[in-house]
């Protein structure tokens, strides 16, 4: 069974589980692209613009990160 299926199925411990992948995986990817994003000079303003959070939440979350 895929995540999508699973998520959106009648079995609670399939969806939760699914639930926990796809919330993983999304932090995985803004992880990645955050990095992305600062290799190719962006600022914090315009990434914090594109994931619809504040320049301090996402300089917060990344800073360290990416150095």
């Amino acid at each position: 069974m895929g995540l999508a299926e699973a998520a959106s199925g009648a079995d609670p411990a399939s969806g939760l589980q699914a639930a926990r992948e796809l919330r993983e995986l999304a932090e995985r990817l803004e992880a990645l692209q955050v990095s992305n994003a600062r290799k190719h000079g962006w600022s914090w303003q315009e990434i914090a613009f594109f994931l619809g959070v504040s320049k301090q939440a996402v300089h917060k979350k990344y800073a360290s990160r990416t150095r």
